[in-house]
């Protein structure tokens, strides 16, 4: 299985957006795929997931402020992210079926 390819993190100012790209690999077509993050000292969570069928789930953390989305033809999923904290810095990482991306630095000033 290839290992998904994360871009687009940054820093922004807390209220600001971001959106997060990763490419994956045809095969991902047939696989639910999600986000994570890893704030510095903590654990890796899974903030959002998407199924093959466009079926999404979020973490109480981000619902409603995070959007998880996939374009097949482009074998890419995006996260868009609205709203962002302070607490929202970390590593986000592309998840794709156990596989996770080399990660993609989101830093959120206040």
């Amino acid at each position: 299985q290839v290992q998904p390819a994360e871009s687009g993190g940054g820093l922004v100012q807390a209220g600001g957006s971001l959106r997060l790209s990763c490419a994956a690999s045809r095969s991902s077509l047939y696989r639910t795929m999600g986000w994570g993050r890893q704030a510095l000292g903590k654990q890796r969570e899974l903030v959002a997931t998407i199924t093959s069928g466009g079926s999404t789930t979020y973490a109480v953390s981000v619902k409603g402020r995070f959007t998880i989305s996939r374009d097949n033809a482009k074998n890419t999923v995006y996260l868009q992210m609205n709203s962002l904290q302070p607490e929202d810095t970390g590593v986000y990482f592309c998840w794709d079926s156990g596989t996770w991306g080399q990660g993609t630095q989101v830093t959120v000033s206040s």
